[in-house]
């Protein structure tokens, strides 16, 4: 069976714009500051230029390596974000190719993306992930320690601090996860109103296939959506 059959990614885009649409209606936000982030991980190339064909321009990846081999191979237009545990050996792949770092979760790799971007010479746009539900299995700070971490990201030259991410867990109910995605959008405004030099707070990056309007309702700037897009993944490619 070929990895597109009976996946209709045009239509399955349709869909996901349209309840975007809906989510922002329901909140009263506007649809252009929310911005959709097609989930590409374990998916091969065809696949992200049927979605490129459609009009998406923003792609998530988990794996460093991946990353950069995609990056190296498709229009350089895209704009790629790191989303996933993201080793510091590994940092090297996705410095100058990411636009953005969304899973910075502790000072050690900080550390390692800015001698990246400094031997680089370039900033990275970055996002402090926040272990909002606690759960174990998840990266992240805790939310009591993110205003003193982000004070700590302030001090590399090469960072751009531009909000927070969090994974929320997986639930049936989507409703189940307003809290967490409450939570982090509550945080983020607590510790923009701090005025700290070098940080700046305008991106939630939180909701995924199962709860993005939920995330969107609650503030989110940035939704990671793959499932919903490309269909369920298959990870023994």
């Amino acid at each position: 069976m070929s990895a597109t059959e009976n996946i209709s990614i045009a239509e399955n885009l349709k869909d996901v714009e349209r309840r975007i649409c809906e989510a922002c209606a329901r909140s009263g936000r506007r649809r252009e500051d929310v911005t959709l982030i097609a989930v590409s991980k374990t998916k091969p190339v065809s696949m992200i230029q049927e979605a490129i064909a459609e009009g998406v321009v923003d792609f998530g990846e988990n794996k460093p390596q991946e990353l950069r081999d995609k990056y190296d191979v498709l229009p350089k237009d895209l704009r790629w974000h790191m989303i996933g545990n993201l080793q510091r050996n590994k940092v090297k792949y996705v410095v100058g190719r990411a636009v953005m770092i969304h899973s910075v979760g502790s000072l050690k790799l900080a550390e390692a993306i800015e001698k990246e971007a400094a031997g680089k010479d370039i900033l990275m746009p970055c996002l402090v992930e926040v272990n909002m539900a606690g759960e174990e299995s998840k990266g992240g700070i805790a939310p009591q320690d993110a205003e003193e971490f982000v004070r700590r990201i302030a001090e590399f030259p090469h960072l751009r601090m531009k909000g927070f991410m969090t994974i929320a867990p997986y639930v049936e109910d989507a409703e189940l996860n307003r809290v967490h995605f409450r939570g982090l959008r509550n945080l983020a405004v607590d510790i923009g109103s701090k005025n700290i030099d070098n940080i700046m707070v305008n991106e939630l990056s939180m909701g995924m296939t199962g709860d993005f309007e939920v995330a969107i309702e609650e503030g989110a700037t940035l939704v990671r959506v793959g499932t919903g897009i490309f269909g369920e993944r298959n990870y023994n490619l």
